[in-house]
């Protein structure tokens, strides 16, 4: 399966998710980029099994209403603009973006876009 990138638009998405999850993973751990296509959609999945996020700061993600900007585990530093920017990117590509996460296990951040045919 080969994916084209059309923009930079899914590069920015993929990269701002990847570098979260560096970001949240022990020293030593595990990030995963995966990659699938349902229907008419590709599916990308970036994994690792970090630090995880509790169900309160869960419901602050993807929002401009909170503040939300946590240290990572080198106590890093961010802006928390970053998930808020892929959500405006994929939803107008007409994609969704969601998590998965359970705290000290790890979490999975997902978006869909509309495949095209190359």
């Amino acid at each position: 399966m080969v994916f084209v990138w059309e923009s930079t638009k899914e590069k920015i998405e993929l990269s701002s998710l990847l570098g979260n999850q560096i970001k949240f993973s022990k020293r030593g751990g595990e990030v995963i980029v995966s990659f699938k296509t349902k229907g008419g959609k590709i599916i990308a999945n970036v994994t690792d099994n970090g630090v995880g996020i509790c169900e309160e700061n869960l419901a602050k993600l993807f929002r401009l209403d909170t503040n939300l900007s946590t240290a990572g585990t080198a106590n890093e530093t961010g802006t928390g603009l970053g998930l808020i920017l892929c959500k405006e990117l994929v939803a107008k590509n007409n994609g969704q973006i969601w998590v998965e996460s359970e705290e000290r296990i790890g979490t999975t951040f997902s978006f869909s876009l509309d495949k095209t045919e190359v």
